[in-house]
């Protein structure tokens, strides 16, 4: 309680975390403005959102969604994470109509999720972001068609990445990649 260096190290962090999603926001935002890459207007249309909390599992968090559409049962968002003492990640989280719209994109983007290393949420809960094994898979654990049945048969689709946070001096690079690579897949 009379030490005031480490909280004012953490809001710190947390300052230079808010910019770099910020700087990452933008490269996103100028990614989508590209003619090659389209999205309905739904998905688009919601500006960018970036969240911070205190308590994700006892730690303090940012997320920053952009494109997000969360319209009850019916979800598509990528989300960037840092989670405080853990890891970077990028998800992809699809349900109802956009799972339906993008299913048969997600089948055929397995090649390009397994080789750059995604992971597939394989628990019945999809407000769970943490990569315990009950939680998250590593796509290359998985062949084509148990992928394709799992993504068929959820209600939800979560992909995702995790980046350590000791990659600090290149993860903005890092997530840009991961957010391309879904677009990819979703563009294929």
């Amino acid at each position: 309680m009379n030490n005031t260096e480490w909280i004012l190290t953490k809001t710190g962090i947390l300052k230079k975390v808010k910019h770099l999603l910020l700087a990452l926001q933008e490269q996103q935002q100028e990614c989508l403005q590209s003619p090659a890459v389209y999205f309905a207007d739904e998905v688009l249309k919601t500006s960018p959102k970036i969240s911070k909390g205190e308590n994700y599992n006892g730690l303090p968090y940012f997320i920053l969604d952009y494109p997000r559409l969360f319209d009850h049962h019916n979800i598509f968002a990528i989300r960037t994470m840092f989670w405080w003492g853990n890891f970077f990640s990028t998800t992809l989280h699809l349900s109802g109509k956009q799972k339906k719209l993008f299913l048969d994109k997600i089948i055929t983007g397995y090649d390009l999720l397994k080789q750059n290393g995604f992971y597939i949420c394989v628990h019945n809960e999809e407000w769970e972001h943490h990569f315990e094994s009950y939680n998250y898979t590593e796509i290359n654990k998985w062949n084509k068609d148990d992928f394709a049945n799992k993504v068929t048969t959820s209600s939800f689709i979560k992909l995702a990445h995790k980046t350590p946070l000791g990659e600090w001096e290149t993860v903005q690079d890092i997530l840009f990649r991961q957010f391309k690579v879904l677009i990819d897949v979703l563009a294929i």
